[in-house]
């Protein structure tokens, strides 16, 4: 097994420099991380706790910090020696663990660069780097968003939400690489693996829609149209109520008293429905227009937009409307062997975590049988009852 000194690193202490950050939250962490103050003076700052959560192999070294209120903002970051990740693979990863439903809010980290004043760290904050869950009510997804040129950018559609199953962890793995594609790995599964030039939208279009052209003024694009041809047929009836010709006028009617009598109105037996002309392809149909694409002047090719010149910090900076989410294990590097290592602490503990989720799950499933079963007895009592009083 790890030592707990080794996974509980603060900073570049590995001789071989590929370790840039590891935490593993054991004695000592608060030294490392900073509290955000952020939202202080609004009341709505929540706590962060030490904890191993409901379930744990050993719960001194399965301790991870937890956001520990409902409705909260949480914001803590840790510091470290600034590096730039060009040249070489950037791999991010860390554990999140949900102890019940978060119902609107996040689990993801921030990576970004070095920051003057940590306890101002939150929304405001500039990262280069935000990855991880994020979840409200129906919507879910796993964000992973990159700055480029100050600009935060979404990927163009959404990696899956896999933080399900509450008491059990989940391990988050981000591999940033310097031939500008991305790799996501949740639970040593791929999920994804692309490139940032074309799930991104880092780089201005290479073409647009050149200014100048314009839709000739004969450019035909409704595709049908009304068939000349086609006439209402003469005996078409197209009046859904008409006068009952059979109505008689009472013989105690008095016009003075009662007005001018007029005969009621029925349904015509006749009537056919509103008549519309046939419709049919429109000969002069050109299709739908669209410009001429021209080379955009503003384009410029970039071919390090994986690279970033400065990280210094990494951070959670949450809303969470249920709190009760536990990180744990968080290791940046360069070398994927390193990160291996810290995954086998997750899949030990994943392990147990499913384990004794099985056995709540069956023993909650044999209390609600049960339950069911006293039912149907004491029902079953109710109808004997009732048999016997009637036969009395």
């Amino acid at each position: 097994m790890l030592s707990r000194g080794l996974l509980c690193l603060g900073s570049a202490a590995v001789a071989s420099g590929k370790i840039y950050f590891s935490e593993s939250f054991g004695d000592g962490w608060e030294n490392r991380w900073t509290t955000s103050k952020w939202k202080d003076s609004e009341g709505t700052a929540g706590k962060w706790v030490s904890t191993a959560g409901k379930w744990f192999s050993d719960e001194a070294e399965d301790k991870g910090i937890q956001t520990g209120e409902d409705s909260k903002f949480f914001g803590i970051s840790a510091a470290f020696d600034s590096f730039s990740n060009e040249g070489k693979e950037l791999i991010v990863q860390y554990q999140a663990k949900y102890e019940k439903d978060v119902e609107c809010g996040g689990g993801y980290m921030k990576l970004g660069p070095k920051m003057d004043d940590a306890t101002t760290f939150g929304d405001p904050t500039a990262y280069n780097i935000m990855f991880g869950p994020d979840k409200c009510g129906y919507t879910k997804r796993t964000h992973l968003i990159f700055n480029y040129k100050g600009k935060n950018v979404l990927k163009k559609s959404d990696l899956s939400y896999k933080q399900e199953g509450e008491g059990t962890s989940h391990l988050y793995r981000l591999i940033v690489k310097p031939d500008n594609t991305v790799r996501v790995e949740i639970d040593e599964e791929k999920i994804y693996e692309g490139s940032l030039k074309d799930d991104w939208e880092l780089l201005k279009p290479k073409e647009i829609s050149d200014p100048d052209d314009k839709k000739p003024s004969d450019w035909v694009d409704d595709s049908m149209m009304d068939d000349p041809e086609d006439k209402k047929p003469d005996d078409w009836v197209e009046e859904k109520r008409m006068v009952d010709a059979e109505a008689k006028k009472p013989d105690d009617w008095d016009d003075e008293e009662d007005g001018e009598w007029e005969a009621p109105m029925k349904d015509n037996p006749a009537y056919k429905g509103e008549w519309h002309v046939k419709r049919i392809s429109n000969p002069a149909y050109k299709g739908f227009w669209e410009a001429k694409k021209i080379a955009n002047p503003e384009y410029e090719d970039d071919d390090a937009v994986y690279k970033y010149a400065d990280f210094g910090f990494i951070g959670f900076d949450l809303w969470q409307v249920k709190g009760g989410t536990i990180f744990d294990n968080i290791i940046i590097t360069d070398d994927k062997s390193e990160a291996d290592t810290f995954a086998k602490k997750w899949k030990a503990l994943s392990e147990v975590e499913k384990a004794k989720k099985k056995e709540e799950d069956d023993a909650k499933k044999a209390e609600e049988k049960k339950d069911d079963d006293k039912e149907d007895d004491d029902d079953d009592d109710d109808e004997e009852d009732k048999t016997e009083s009637e036969e009395m």
